[in-house]
């Protein structure tokens, strides 16, 4: 699945145009590699990094969604880790 999908699926961005402006800027990372093209496939298990207003967020892609769904269902496709890279 496309990055700039699945971070939209995911709920992390009001539209996909944000998330590829995200993308454009240079500041996600997958599996620790800078993404730099909005169309980079990210697929189960995949780390992300991602830049928040506040804190950096690190998640583990557990399932790739089919739809943006609510909230919940979006939450249930990844879980947040801790810099180390462990569950918290």
């Amino acid at each position: 699945m496309r990055i700039d999908r699945l971070l939209w699926f995911l709920r992390f961005a009001k539209s996909r145009g944000l998330v590829q402006k995200w993308v454009g800027e240079g500041h996600i990372r997958r599996n620790g590699q800078r993404v730099v093209d909005n169309d980079q496939g990210v697929g189960v298990g995949d780390i992300l990094t991602l830049p928040l207003k506040t804190r950096v967020l690190v998640i583990e892609i557990l399932a790739l969604p089919a739809r943006r769904g609510p909230a919940d269902e979006a939450r249930a496709c990844y879980r947040e880790l801790d810099a180390s890279g462990s569950s918290p």
